[in-house]
């Protein structure tokens, strides 16, 4: 048997929980809103070049940029006929292939084809405001590929979602699945809804690597609620009779928590130590991923878990009236 006075009593609280996720979610939802609302796209957050198409210059600067000081080569672009691009800075720490290298100006604008002159006019507007300014890359994407991309993305995460209730409505009960998918639902919602805000408040884009971490984060998310599920589903056989399904459940999770802090903390150090010493170009993607990470195993715990007690409770109260 459990030692249940000295385990956390998670079920005790479920009502905190719920009100907890919600208050992770709200904001994120209201931000979402806005941006389908605002944006050209519709779209629940700011897209990048991968999925609207367009082209990006990056230029290599040996001195520290701000974002203030962009407002001139704003004010030159325009000169030039480049309407509305859009500029990012990027602080990098200098390399022994690029020592001279500080900043990174990156400009998005419009599809430039190769044979235009106006990546040059663009080159000249940047050479001219910093000096050794020196275009190092540039990526173009069409618009009907871009769609494309969009399409294919969507596709993808359905059938990932898809897969997942077809295999956790196999191994365990339905309302297992339902509760294993509405924590999914919980964790891709935290992680779109945290970039939609940084989209509005800091010009954040997301781009092909971001339903990589997006898909990547529901695996991970699954994983710990298929190990919970498990425990909860194993220690039921053998302790139903002496034990109500809250007791179980706070004994199941008890059991897994050590676990999948553990492990949960072991992946959130090692992306750490990407976010803050890895190149600038994954920074995003690992950013989604800590924050997966860190949701995952919250909804694991005290979201999944607490959707099934609740029901299991609701099934037995109903069953309780019949019977009576």
């Amino acid at each position: 048997m459990f030692n249940l006075n000295k385990s956390i009593h998670v079920v005790k609280y479920r009502v905190v929980w719920m009100c907890l996720s919600a208050l992770l979610l709200i904001p994120g939802i209201i931000a979402m809103v806005y941006s389908m609302i605002t944006y050209p796209t519709h779209s629940p957050v700011k897209v990048g070049i991968d999925y609207t198409g367009g082209t990006i210059l990056q230029y290599g600067v040996s001195e520290a940029i701000s974002n203030e000081d962009v407002a001139k080569t704003r004010e030159g672009l325009s000169e030039i006929g480049v309407q509305n691009p859009y500029i990012q800075i990027l602080n990098v720490n200098p390399t022994e292939e690029n020592k001279n290298i500080k900043s990174i100006i990156s400009i998005r604008t419009k599809f430039i084809d190769e044979t235009s002159n106006e990546a040059d006019d663009i080159t000249a507007v940047v050479q001219k405001d910093y000096n050794g300014a020196e275009l190092i890359q540039v990526s173009s994407v069409g618009a009907t590929l871009g769609n494309e991309l969009f399409k294919m993305s969507i596709i993808a995460l359905a059938l990932a979602i898809i897969g997942m209730i077809v295999y956790i409505s196999f191994r365990f009960k339905l309302e297992y699945a339902l509760a294993a998918i509405l924590g999914l639902v919980h964790d891709v919602l935290f992680v779109v809804g945290i970039f939609s805000i940084l989209g509005i408040f800091c010009d954040v884009q997301i781009d092909g690597l971001f339903l990589t971490a997006i898909l990547t984060v529901i695996g991970f998310s699954i994983n710990d609620t298929i190990v919970t599920f498990d425990r909860i589903r194993e220690n039921l056989r053998y302790y139903g009779k002496k034990m109500s399904f809250g007791e179980i459940v706070d004994a199941s999770v008890n059991q897994t928590l050590t676990r999948s802090i553990n492990t949960s903390l072991t992946v959130f150090i090692t992306l750490a130590a990407l976010y803050f010493f890895g190149g600038v170009t994954t920074k995003d993607f690992v950013l989604a991923m800590m924050l997966g990470v860190l949701v995952g195993v919250y909804s694991s715990i005290f979201f999944c878990s607490m959707l099934v007690d609740m029901w299991e409770e609701n099934k037995m109260k109903k069953a309780a009236q019949k019977a009576s």
